[in-house]
């Protein structure tokens, strides 16, 4: 199988809440997704999707998706999508780096590989464990009262996991944690995300002042060093997220016993080829795991089903739904929420058709033999 054309389509996601907030006074209310499209020679077309949450969260951003792609795209052109090994190595030879770039690539490689073998990717990654994958669902950060009233809006939807966006002022941080932790009930978890909002001893207020509380603490600070500090004066549970990118520093946390929980997003890693390393090692050092990505829409939701669904159950923390957040569908199949939980497909690939009219115009376009490629659009 031989890869004939490549295209990348750009799709807003507006947010079913209006915005996403969460800490430094960062909101986003469209996200703006790239999906893209790998045609072959057998007939078969694969989809990927990334989507950047802001320009100022990793070091990742859509437009930086798509410049990527126009560097990359050409010389993938009569590369076999099936050999994955070769086609990363190549990636990274003519692209330094931008993991994120790479990761809707990837991603579409796994759906034609599930699809030319009649096989879903979460058989490809390792086979179904239960029935279903736990959900958790972010509460975007605002005033205590209201972070505390999404509760029972969000566990009447089936969710029993909430993520509590912290990271700003530690007083209120502090109100913040105390007024949602007074609404769980039995059987709820909830983990108080700072996405590196606290410098250290801000960190150490908030954990101090909520010693008496079931919560998780996660990515309280910006370096990892500085999480570590945090880590080692605190008996709460302990998750990271922005300091974990790399096999090498997995090994080092866990090396350190730095947490307990670790979160996998796919597109920070390069794709569901990178993304499957790290959920092995984590099995094997015995971490769980949160499987989701930065953020998207249905297809970046179905692969983080796959993922998820694959990983055995022990080691699931939680998964995200993306699709669930935003209002526009970009692909039929994709996995919907049912009381809190959602199903990797049973369909050959990642079991989703894209909506061609929902992705619009492509806004790269590369393919064999053609005179000139096609770039347009944001």
């Amino acid at each position: 199988m031989k890869i004939t054309r490549l295209l990348a389509y750009q799709v807003d996601l507006p947010l079913r809440e209006g915005s996403y907030n969460w800490s430094g006074g960062k909101s986003v209310s469209v996200f703006d997704s790239t999906v893209v499209r790998i045609e072959t020679d057998a007939g078969l077309a694969g989809h990927g999707e990334v989507c950047p949450l802001g320009p100022s969260y990793l070091p990742s951003y859509a437009g930086g998706v798509r410049a990527g792609l126009a560097e990359l795209f050409p010389h993938l052109l009569g590369e076999d999508p099936l050999a994955m090994g070769p086609l990363n190595r190549l990636m990274e030879q003519r692209l330094k780096g931008h993991p994120y770039v790479k990761s809707a690539i990837d991603i579409a490689c796994w759906d034609l590989l599930g699809q030319a073998s009649g096989l879903p990717v979460a058989t490809l990654l390792g086979g179904r464990d239960g029935d279903s994958v736990e959900l958790y669902r972010a509460i975007s950060q605002d005033e205590p009262k209201r972070m505390a009233e999404k509760v029972a809006l969000y566990r009447a939807e089936g969710y029993r996991k909430f993520q509590l966006k912290v990271g700003g002022e530690p007083d209120t941080d502090i109100a913040r944690i105390k007024a949602v932790a007074a609404e769980l009930r039995t059987g709820d978890v909830l983990v108080a995300d700072a996405n590196t909002g606290w410098l250290p001893h801000q960190a150490a207020r908030v954990v101090r002042a909520v010693d008496a509380l079931d919560v998780y603490i996660e990515q309280p600070c910006l370096s990892y060093e500085e999480c570590l500090s945090i880590r080692r004066r605190t008996g709460h549970p302990f998750v990271l997220d922005e300091s974990v990118d790399s096999i090498p520093m997995l090994l080092r946390a866990h090396a350190d016993q730095a947490m307990d929980v670790v979160n996998i997003k796919i597109s920070k890693l390069g794709g569901l080829t990178p993304a499957r390393q790290v959920r092995d090692l984590c099995v094997a050092m015995g971490i769980a795991m949160t499987i989701e990505d930065s953020w998207g829409g249905d297809i970046t939701t179905a692969a983080i089903a796959h993922l998820a669904h694959s990983t055995p159950e022990r080691f699931r923390f939680s998964a995200t739904d993306f699709n669930s957040y935003v209002t526009v569908p970009i692909a039929d199949g994709a996995p919907a929420r049912v009381r809190g939980r959602m199903a990797a497909s049973e369909r050959p690939g990642l079991g989703v058709t894209p909506i061609m009219g929902a992705l619009g115009a492509p806004v790269l376009s590369f393919a064999s033999g053609a005179p000139a490629p096609t770039r347009s659009g944001r």
